[in-house]
C-alpha cells in the first residue's frame, strides 16, 4: 500500500503540475513524510488537493508499515521466520520417518509416544491454537491443510515410512488417504475412524490400518471390568512400568544369521533373556506361543517381551 501511494503521487505529481519524474517522487517522499520543506514548485487547487490526499493516506499507511516493522522486531516474528526456515530444512533431511495428521486429542498421544523412543515425525496441522502446543513441545510441523497433496509433499511423504491420519472428520481421514496412496502407493496407512460404520470405506481408499478410538476404548474397559489382571499384564508389556519390561517387534535381515535356525538354536531366550510371544511369517500368517522347533526365515517379524536394554542387543543382531 506504502508503495501504492508513492506511486500515485508521483505520477499525480507529474500529471496534474507537470513537474520531472524525479521531483515528483521527491515531492511524494516529503508529503509523506510531513518533514515540512517547502513546495518545489506552487501548487495549483488541484495540485493541494492532491498534496492533502497524499497525506492522510501516506500517515495512515505509514503508521501501519512502521507498526508491522516494529511487531517484527519487537516481537519476535522474524525470529519465527527464521525457526521455520529451519524447521524446513530439519523435514527435507529426514528419511524413513512418520507423518502425522492432526494435533487433536489422538494426534497427541501418538506424537507424545514417537518423541518418547526418539522416532522421527512431522505433524500436519493448520489450526493456529494446536500449533501454539506443537511450537511449545518443539514437534517438527507444517501449517497447511493435510488434505492437499503440497502439504503431504512439504511433509516428506516420498521419502517417508508412514502415515497417521488422525483429523477428527473421517471425510478427511479418507480424502487424506487416498491422496496419500496416490503420491506413494506403497505407503503405510494408519487411519482413524471416530464411527465404526467408516472403517470399510477407509480400507477401500488404501488406508492399511484402521483405528477406532472409541471402540477399542470401550472394549478396553470392558475387559478391565471382566480380566483386569490381563489387562495389567498388557500394560506392562506395552506401555512399560516399574518392571521396565515392553513388547517389542524385531524383524529378521536378509543378511541375519538367524535365517534357517530353530528357536532353540536361535539362543535369542537365553543370550537376551526375552519372551518370544509370536512369530508373523513372510506369507503374514501369525505363529502365536510358537514351539522351540519353529524355524525362522528371512522377513519373519519376531514379537518379544523383555527389557529395554536386552531388546536393543538384540535388534543389533537381527
Amino acid at each position: 500500500m506504502l508503495v501504492g501511494i508513492i506511486v500515485f503521487g508521483t505520477c499525480g505529481y507529474s500529471l496534474v503540475e507537470r513537474m520531472p519524474l524525479f521531483e515528483a517522487f521527491y515531492m511524494t517522499i516529503i508529503t509523506i513524510s510531513t518533514v515540512g520543506y517547502a513546495e518545489i514548485v506552487p501548487l495549483s487547487q488541484t495540485g493541494r488537493t492532491l498534496t492533502i490526499i497524499i497525506i492522510i493516506l501516506g500517515i495512515t499507511v505509514g503508521a501501519y508499515t512502521i507498526g508491522l516493522l516494529v511487531r517484527a522486531f519487537v516481537e519476535g516474528e522474524l525470529a519465527k521466520m527464521v525457526g521455520r526456515r529451519k524447521v524446513q530444512k530439519q523435514i527435507l533431511s529426514l528419511k524413513n520417518h512418520f507423518i502425522v495428521c492432526g494435533f487433536g486429542r489422538i494426534g497427541r498421544i501418538m506424537c507424545s509416544e514417537l518423541a518418547a523412543d526418539n522416532i522421527d515425525f512431522v505433524v500436519i496441522e493448520q489450526d493456529p491454537a494446536a500449533i501454539e502446543d506443537i511450537e511449545i513441545q518443539r514437534y517438527l510441523f507444517i501449517m497447511m491443510d493435510a488434505t492437499s497433496e503440497e502439504a503431504l509433499l512439504a511433509a516428506g511423504i516420498m521419502k517417508a515410512k508412514g502415515i497417521a491420519t488422525a483429523v477428527n472428520s473421517d471425510a478427511n481421514n479418507v480424502f487424506i488417504t487416498m491422496t496419500a496412496k496416490s503420491l506413494r502407493p506403497d505407503i503405510f496407512v494408519l487411519a482413524r475412524a471416530s464411527e465404526e460404520k467408516n472403517e470399510d470405506k477407509l480400507v477401500r481408499a488404501g488406508a492399511s490400518r484402521v483405528v477406532s478410538p472409541y471402540l477399542i476404548g470401550g472394549r478396553r474397559m470392558a475387559q478391565m471390568l471382566k480380566k483386569p489382571t490381563v489387562v495389567d499384564f498388557i500394560d506392562i508389556a506395552m506401555m512399560g512400568s516399574h518392571l521396565g519390561l515392553m513388547m517389542e517387534e524385531a524383524k529378521i535381515g536378509k543378511n541375519s544369521n538367524l535365517i534357517g535356525k530353530n528357536l532353540i538354536d536361535s539362543q535369542l531366550r537365553k543370550d537376551f533373556g526375552v519372551i518370544i510371544v509370536a512369530i508373523k511369517k513372510i506369507s503374514g500368517d501369525m505363529i502365536f506361543n510358537p514351539m522351540a522347533s519353529e524355524t525362522l526365515e528371512a522377513g519373519d517379524v519376531i514379537v518379544v517381551i523383555g527389557k529395554r536394554e536386552d531388546l536393543q542387543r538384540m535388534n543389533a543382531v537381527m
